[in-house]
């Protein structure tokens, strides 16, 4: 099994003397193959582009940069309680060395994963981290698991066409992301630190043939597991069944552990568990107008976390055609499809989990995939009756829902302000349709023919709230609404899964 041996000092514990060195010398690394990991290795250690067999785990170093290695940036908080180190030990020479893939921990094994996925539809077979290595696993102070994994540091045998690096600009862009992914409430991996080089990586960025030259980084980054549906998938389509049901055991006895090892209906609750899971994060992902961009099979986590963060974005106007993704020609990933691409993602989860099932099972499994729309309808609501700030139950919640994102997208209106601005203005300005300059979202959305009959709904129903009032509902409202989001892209938009009835339809048409 994949586990520390060496622990960090917690924050705080190391003695006065004790040098950021020091204490970066008991860092957080992975067993060996031969000292605990349940799990064949690729019996090929040498390190070029091949087709994988029968393991999970290929043996790889990453590979260092040629020229000179600079800090760009650290996250204090994922240093301090996650990995319990003081922020100083990004002082240390170990530390740039180690979370630049220039020095491995003394006993550890880097390793790369072997998974394969499903990539806009279709099977694409073997994947796997191109340009990532597993540098260590790590048991913190709270008893959290976590698995660090280095982004951009080299080729694998699992690299294909590509050469194992990473570029500054989609460094930053995850660095920054996933923390405010977490910050925002949305399950995700961490960033625990980002280098930048000198070496020279060509790319191209827009895939209009215009390639140029940009500077090689890595992330350091973390989860809990990076297990994803196509980690399963590449077993059952190479017919490596014992290894499918291995692996999935040892997923379920280490991240789900309300699943009885004993249960025989164990892959049956897992499932339920991650069609569950899944319709959540991809509600909250809505719920702050984010857009992954690349929602292949080989990039959902079996955790239902958000991870690998490539060409998402964040909504600025709201229209449900946009796509973050400009290689997305066909738009399979805008953001009006996110929610149904995670069923099927999710199906193809189940098609691999098949061959582990008996006959009930598959019937049962189908019909919990079934149930994956009321999962997500239900959440998607929930989350935005509390950005409308109501309370209890109303039959006509998802109308007035649907009928306030039809006004924005008509008016094109300003996706995170529209909100913001609705928990700052007062019930009297809205019922006096009186909107002050500085509310200039909501100024925008005013100007639709039908935002009056809107605010007498929206005022109608707050006044349902028990026990409520407009200045408890302002906060409440506040205290959740963000004001700004991350503007790394212009590419991005949001999706409502309430369909207009033949009422609303008519207003618009």
């Amino acid at each position: 099994m994949l586990d520390a041996f060496a622990t960090a000092p917690w924050r705080g514990q190391a003695s006065q003397g004790t040098s950021a060195r020091a204490r970066t010398a008991a860092w957080p690394c992975a067993k060996a193959p031969n000292q605990g990991n349940p799990f064949p290795v690729d019996v090929i250690q040498e390190n070029y582009v091949r087709n994988v067999k029968n393991c999970i785990f290929s043996v790889v170093y990453p590979t260092p940069f040629k020229s000179k290695v600079r800090l760009v940036a650290v996250s204090k908080e994922v240093l301090e309680n996650i990995l319990d180190l003081d922020v100083s030990v990004k002082e240390s020479s170990d530390f740039l060395e180690f979370i630049s893939g220039g020095k491995v921990i003394f006993g550890s094994v880097p390793l790369a994963h072997r998974y394969g996925g499903h990539q806009f539809g279709t099977w694409a077979g073997q994947l796997g981290d191109g340009r990532a290595h597993l540098v260590g696993v790590y048991t913190n102070r709270h008893g959290e698991r976590w698995e660090l994994q280095l982004k951009g540091s080299g080729k694998t045998p699992y690299s294909r066409n590509g050469d194992g690096r990473a570029v500054l600009r989609s460094s930053v862009r995850e660095f920054l992301c996933s923390e405010a992914m977490h910050y925002l409430g949305i399950p995700t991996s961490r960033a625990a630190s980002l280098v930048v080089s000198d070496d020279d990586v060509w790319r191209d960025q827009f895939y209009n043939g215009n390639i140029k030259k940009e500077r090689g980084a890595i992330v350091l980054r973390l989860a809990k597991s990076w297990f994803r549906i196509g980690s399963l998938e590449i077993l059952a389509h190479s017919g490596e069944l014992d290894l499918l049901r291995r692996l999935l055991d040892f997923i379920i006895q280490e991240h789900f552990p309300s699943i009885a090892m004993n249960d025989s209906n164990r892959y049956l609750e897992f499932f339920s568990t991650v069609v569950s899971e899944t319709a959540n994060l991809i509600s909250l992902w809505m719920s702050v107008g984010f857009a992954h961009g690349v929602c292949n099979t080989d990039n959902f986590s079996l955790l239902s976390i958000t991870i690998d963060y490539g060409p998402f974005g964040f909504m600025d106007s709201y229209d449900p055609n946009f796509v973050p993704n400009t290689s997305d020609d066909e738009k399979r990933y805008k953001i009006e499809n996110q929610a149904s691409v995670g069923q099927f993602n999710l199906s193809k989860l189940l098609q691999a989990l098949k061959p582990l099932l008996d006959p009930r099972q598959k019937q049962l499994a189908s019909q919990i995939l079934k149930g994956y729309g009321e999962h997500y309808y239900n959440r998607f609501t929930e989350l935005f009756k509390t950005k409308l700030g109501l309370l209890g139950e109303n039959e006509n919640d998802n109308y007035l829902i649907a009928f306030l994102l039809k006004i924005m997208e008509d008016t094109k209106a300003d996706f995170t302000m529209t909100f913001r601005e609705l928990s700052e203005i007062t019930a009297e300005q809205l019922k006096e349709l009186y909107i002050p300059e500085e509310f200039w979202a909501l100024q925008d959305v005013g100007k639709h023919k039908l935002f009056s009959e809107w605010v007498t709904m929206y005022l109608l129903r707050l006044n349902s709230n028990n026990g409520d009032s407009d200045a408890k509902r302002r906060t409440r409202m506040a205290n959740l609404a963000q004001r700004i989001i991350l503007d790394l892209t212009p590419f991005l938009i949001l999706f409502c899964p309430i369909k207009l009835t033949k009422d609303l339809k008519e207003k618009f048409s």
